[in-house]
């Protein structure tokens, strides 16, 4: 069983004192959606980059450092997601999935043993994300943020002037910031809509659940 959406609540949301209201949010759309949610990292990965600054870590070390930040910020996410329940495996996730309702993921264990990207500060949650949603052959993530979507800017590169509704991923390439350097490279082969959208906002996931469109940023699906 595939699940509706691939949900990344990102560790800003956190930060903007949010999390509480986007996870009521999401609990209630597992009851009519099943839904996959992805951690970023929050505080915990804050730690990982202070612990850089003061020890430098072969970018290795670091990779696995941030694996086991989301795996916390995952454990506060399944503790305010009530309905939610905690995978780690493909095989219980899909499990999980058929059965309805909401997986969160601890992805630690299984990103660690399958090793699909490279061990890079370039590769965040965001990348990680879309790599889970590949997998599992969901055709849409969700990016969950602090900001509406990604923005364009004035001539000088400083000021942002409007929301950018929809990109492709080649124009998602030459785009600096929003999301991971790593990510517009992963979905030049990957078959998904994703969508960045402002998670102090929840509704605008409800929103997008129900009618496929919302405020935000799409990015269109390689193949199309």
């Amino acid at each position: 069983m595939i699940p509706d959406a691939v949900i990344k609540i990102g560790g800003s949301l956190d930060r903007a004192s949010s999390l509480e209201m986007v996870c009521e949010e999401v609990n209630r759309l597992g009851r009519d959606y099943r839904l996959l949610v992805v951690p970023g990292g929050g505080e915990f990965a804050d730690q990982v980059r202070k612990s850089n600054l003061r020890h430098p870590l072969n970018h290795t070390t670091a990779h696995r450092m941030a694996l086991l930040a989301m795996d916390q910020y995952g454990l506060m996410l399944s503790n305010l997601i009530s309905c939610g329940e905690l995978v780690k495996e493909l095989s219980s996730l899909r499990s999980k999935i058929a059965a309805g309702g909401i997986a969160v993921l601890l992805p630690f264990s299984l990103i660690d043993t399958a090793d699909p990207l490279p061990h890079s500060w370039q590769v965040t949650s965001d990348t990680i994300a879309a790599w889970v949603t590949q997998s599992i052959g969901c055709r849409r993530l969700v990016l969950l943020k602090d900001v509406d979507g990604l923005l364009s800017f004035d001539e000088d590169g400083k000021n942002p002037t409007k929301l950018i509704p929809d990109l492709t991923v080649p124009q998602l390439a030459r785009i600096t910031g929003g999301v991971d350097g790593y990510l517009a490279r992963f979905l030049a082969t990957a078959p998904m809509e994703t969508w960045i959208i402002n998670g102090l906002y929840p509704e605008r996931l409800s929103e997008l659940l129900n009618t496929s469109r919302t405020t935000g940023t799409r990015i269109l699906p390689a193949a199309d």
